[in-house]
Order: C-alpha cells, then sequence, then structure tokens
C-alpha cells in the first residue's frame, strides 16, 4: 500500500467542498467510477446526481474512483497498491457494488485499465461469488451496451435517478436470502430499465449480423428506458465544488433534459425524449445555492435558449450579482436578454452549432435554422461586446456532396466580413468534427464516410482557410472518429478486441487488433444496413413506434422537414406511450 497515493486522495478531498464521508462499516457501500480522469469526472454533472441520490438513501454510502493520471497510475502499479476510492482510500475490490458512468466510448478502453488496476477480474465469466457486480449506466449503456457485454454484469437503460433505487433495494432484499449471484442478476434483470447480458444469447449469420438474440431464465425480451417524468422531483445540480474541472469555480444547474428539435445526427435528441423542463422556481433554489458558494452558475441542457423562462432567469442571476455560463445555444432562439447576461458575465465567445454550411445538408440532417439565424445571432453577440465566434460543424454526414464542403468555406468567409463590418476584430473558430452515425437515430442503418475521404475534405477546408486572417480551423482526429464509430454500432464480438488491445496498451492497438480476430472495419463503418437487420442493441426499447426511425431516414433523403415536438403530439411514438 502506497502511502503516498492515500496522501494525494485526502489532498483532493481536502481541496472540496459538499463531499459526504462515512465511517466504512457504517452503511452499504458503492464505488462509482468515472472512467475518465478527476478533472473530466467531476465536470459530469450525471456524476453528481448519482453521487447525491445514493448517499441520500440512509443506507448506502457512495464513494468517488476517477482514472489516475499517468504519473499516478504507475505508483500504483510500481507499489502494487490496488485503486482507491477517493472518500476512504478503500480498494475497490473491497465493494460489493461498482458503478460506471459511461458517456464516450473512447472511455470503453479506461474502464478495463481501471478494473486491471484494481485487480478485479476483467470478464464476467471469471469473476467469482465475491467479486464485485460490476454496473454501467450513462449514455453509452443507454444507446449500445454490447461492446461491454463480456465485462459489464448490469447496465442501467436511460436515465438513472429512478432506477438506482429499485435496483440497490431488489439487491439488498437478495442479500439475507443467500442466493447465487447469477440468482442475484436474475432479480436485478426484473427491475424495469435493467439489462444483464448474460440472460440473452446473441446468434450471428455468416455475413457477421446477427441472426437472433434469445433470452434464458424468463428476462423480458426487451428493456424499456427508463425516463424522469418530473424534473422537479429530483436536483441536478453540483453536488461537489472544486476548482478542478472543466468549469472551474462553477456551479452547475440542468435547465431543462431532452430535446424536440428532431436533428437526425443526435442520439441525445432521440434517446433523451420526451423533452422536459424544470420549473423556474426550483433552478432558482439552485441559483442560490451557488450564491451562496460564491459560485459562477453554469446552465446546462439540450439547447439552452430553448428554456421558456430563459429571460427570467438570466435577469435574476445578473441582479443577484452573479456571473453565468451556458452549455449550449440554438441559433434561432437566442434572446437579447440572455446574449447581454452572457456578456456582463465576461463570455468572450458565442458557441453556435449549425453542423453544416449548405441548406440542403440542413435539410437532410432536419438543423431547422438558416444563415439570417446564424447572422442575427452574431449581431446580437457583438452588439452585446461578445466578439469571438465558435461554429460547430460536421463533415461526412449522409449524402453530402463536394458543394457542401465548398460551402463551409465560403460560410467562414462571410461570417467573418460580417463580424468585421460589424465592428469585431474578434476571431472566428471552426470546431469540424467528423460525423459518426449512431444507434437509435435515423441515420444507425447508413455507413459511415470513408476515412480518406473525410481526411481530404478536411484538408481542402484547412486549406482554403490557411491564409485567412483571424480564421482558426480547429479538427478532431479522424482515426480517433472511426475507433469510435465502430465501437458505437458495434456487437459482442468486439468484447476479445478492447480485451487484447487493453493489454497491449490501449486504443492505438484496436485497428490492428480488429484484424486479428477476423473482424472487418469495413463491416462496422462503411456498409449500409438493410430495414430488416437486426441490430446488437435491438434489445434496448427506446420507445419509439417500429416505423419512425426509417421514416425519418426516408425523409432525410428526401431532405423533407420535420416540426419540433409541441405539446399533444404522438408521431414519434413516446408520448403516445404515456
Amino acid at each position: 500500500m502506497s502511502w503516498n497515493l492515500k496522501d494525494k486522495l485526502q489532498k483532493t478531498i481536502a481541496q472540496e467542498q459538499g463531499t459526504v464521508i462515512f465511517a466504512p462499516g457504517s452503511r452499504e457501500s458503492f464505488a462509482l467510477i468515472y472512467p475518465n480522469t478527476y478533472h473530466v469526472g467531476m465536470s459530469n454533472l450525471g456524476m453528481h446526481i448519482i453521487y447525491q441520490k445514493i448517499n441520500s438513501r440512509g443506507d448506502t454510502a457512495c464513494e468517488r474512483v476517477f482514472l489516475p493520471d499517468k504519473k499516478t497510475e504507475q505508483e500504483y502499479i510500481r507499489t502494487n497498491t490496488p485503486l482507491m476510492t477517493l472518500e476512504t482510500q478503500r480498494p475497490i475490490y473491497e465493494f460489493s457494488l461498482l458503478g460506471f458512468a459511461v458517456s464516450f466510448e473512447m472511455d470503453y478502453f479506461n474502464i478495463l485499465k481501471i478494473l486491471s488496476l484494481g485487480k478485479i477480474p476483467l470478464l464476467c465469466s471469471e469473476r467469482k461469488e465475491n467479486d464485485p457486480i460490476i454496473i454501467a449506466g450513462g449514455p453509452c449503456a443507454t444507446f449500445n451496451p454490447e461492446p461491454l457485454a463480456d465485462f459489464i454484469d448490469v447496465f442501467i437503460i436511460g436515465e438513472g435517478e429512478e432506477v438506482i433505487n429499485q435496483l440497490l433495494d431488489q439487491y439488498y432484499s437478495c442479500q439475507g436470502e443467500n442466493l447465487t449471484k447469477d440468482e442475484v442478476l436474475l432479480r436485478l434483470s426484473k427491475v424495469e430499465g435493467v439489462y444483464v447480458p448474460r440472460f440473452y444469447v446473441h446468434s450471428y449469420n455468416e455475413d457477421g449480423t446477427i441472426s437472433k438474440i434469445e433470452t434464458v431464465n424468463g428476462v423480458p425480451e426487451r428493456v424499456n428506458r427508463r425516463w424522469v417524468r418530473d424534473l422537479d422531483s429530483h436536483l441536478a445540480n453540483t453536488v461537489i465544488v472544486t476548482s478542478d474541472t472543466e468549469f472551474k469555480e462553477m456551479y452547475l444547474i440542468e435547465v431543462a433534459r431532452g430535446c424536440g428539435r428532431h436533428c437526425r445526427f443526435c442520439m441525445a435528441g432521440y434517446c433523451f425524449r420526451r423533452p422536459r423542463v424544470r420549473s423556474l422556481n426550483k433552478i432558482l433554489d439552485a441559483v442560490r445555492q451557488a450564491k451562496n458558494l460564491k459560485a459562477k452558475v453554469g446552465l446546462m441542457g439540450a439547447a439552452i435558449s430553448d428554456y421558456p423562462y430563459i429571460d427570467e432567469l438570466c435577469e435574476t442571476i445578473i441582479n443577484l450579482g452573479m456571473g453565468l455560463s451556458v452549455a449550449s445555444l440554438r441559433a434561432d432562439s437566442l434572446t437579447n436578454k440572455l446574449v447581454a447576461a452572457l456578456a456582463e458575465s465576461g463570455q468572450k465567445t458565442i458557441t453556435l452549432a449549425p453542423e453544416a454550411a449548405s441548406d440542403r445538408m440542413r435539410k437532410i440532417i432536419n438543423k431547422g435554422i438558416s444563415d439570417e439565424h446564424i447572422y442575427q445571432s452574431i449581431s446580437q453577440a457583438v452588439k452585446a461586446g461578445i466578439l469571438n465566434v465558435r461554429l460547430y460543424i460536421m463533415v461526412g454526414l449522409p449524402y453530402e456532396q463536394d458543394s457542401d464542403i465548398t460551402e463551409i468555406i465560403h460560410m467562414a468567409e462571410n461570417i467573418k466580413k460580417y463580424m468585421e463590418k460589424l465592428g469585431s476584430k474578434g476571431k472566428l473558430t471552426l470546431s469540424i468534427n467528423p460525423f459518426i452515425p449512431k444507434p437509435s437515430t435515423p441515420f444507425q442503418w447508413l455507413p459511415m464516410d470513408d476515412m480518406k475521404k473525410v481526411e481530404h475534405k478536411l484538408k481542402i477546408i484547412q486549406t482554403g482557410l490557411k491564409n485567412k486572417k483571424g480564421i482558426e480551423v480547429l479538427v478532431e482526429s479522424p482515426k480517433e472518429a472511426y475507433i469510435q464509430g465502430v465501437l458505437s454500432r458495434g456487437d459482442r464480438r468486439l468484447g476479445s478486441v478492447l480485451m487484447q488491445s487493453h493489454k497491449l496498451g490501449g486504443s492505438k492497438h484496436f485497428k490492428k487488433v480488429l484484424k486479428e480476430h477476423n473482424l472487418q472495419e469495413e463491416f462496422y463503418l462503411y456498409r449500409t444496413r438493410t430495414r430488416e437487420e437486426k441490430f446488437p442493441w435491438q434489445t434496448m426499447n427506446i420507445g419509439f413506434d417500429d416505423n419512425y426511425l426509417y421514416q425519418e431516414l426516408q425523409k432525410a433523403e428526401l431532405e423533407k422537414f420535420t416540426d419540433p415536438c409541441v405539446q399533444g403530439c404522438v408521431r414519434c411514438g413516446i408520448c403516445k406511450k404515456e
């Protein structure tokens, strides 16, 4: 055991406000793990929400675990110290329940590293009766848990606030009955929203597609996504305040969840329906907590400018002498009061997400904004004193043509000229990412654009804007995007690939190992799926009518617009089932 490591964890705790620590043995224990660094994990509002939920039960102590940085990882290995929790510095293998919050596919490699550092067998099949039960929740667990099925015992499908308590209740009721681990897992599988992959057998055709998914022991054929009907019933704001996050000295508050804009590429828009908002009074209660902590307010949600009471909220925050920041803005719903509040809070850059430059591409992806909306938003920002502009763009979108790439260059040039015309000498930044088709979206049937073509398109944009003063182009690594592409729509056969990649040192070996396991990246990335194909994630019931997503794909091909969600709408099927 390394005392240096314990000391480092204790010093981290000492820098926090809001941490809850219970004496070991006074409560049941749950280790909540974010498979990335403390800095990244503590920036995730979902971690705060579940931490608070578990600790408020009265019978369970929730302790946090994060991926150590490189130097700390080496100290764990050098001293043969098992990975420890933050709160009480206990080895994670001593906990009966470990729960991973999984938001990004690239963190799959970190899950294996954490289990390995924790001295826990990686494969479900190799864990004994006394080894921890491994749980995973979060967006990736909801959309497609299958690539992790070899390593995770239990997945939570959907939003976790309510199901985590039901899962723990069921687990504790099993403890006094002397059940085997398999019997406990079978009980857990009966909780709505809980998926236990060992009770679902996947069979494959010769071409690699899934032929059938069979259930055993009477588990449900489909697992219904859980979602919170009344957001006001559950707190969703910062619980532990620390300066070591992406949002330094900021108190995060969720104002809304889900999005009804129907952008066809957006996994969150489809898998967190229906759109819901918190009451203004509940949000203002959280704002007052932030004021007591002398923190800036960070408003979180899919599209903050869509919040119906955004002007009143901004006005109150500013009148309280506080600053605010926002997670995202819609160019077609930006208000002058919101922009003025951001400017008064010291924000230097307005961030918008047109995603595509041409009207044709925006119709295909159902991004219902126009150039006029973008120019209007920039005008509002510059008049308020926000001089820099950041735009999120994707390349490799479905049905994309060469002219759509050229339009990105023209859009950037025209916007920069417009900024200068308004008197702004600020910087225009284009943040460009390769498009990745995601499960449970209309584009789940379509291939990802060829990596060489995407690299060529990115080069065209970079070259076209290279000598343009005041324009910056930032590009995500295509190589990493294509690993995400395989994992996002992957099946259980990728478990052995992840395992071998981990043994060799991580994601940089993934592509080579994929070939060694006779799996082709073309199968996962570059083929169009048929309407009838069974998907690996088909067991997860997001709640849509059977034909809805495919109808949206057909509308995309025809460049037809889908209106946003409205009260009483039952098009997709989710609200109809209510």
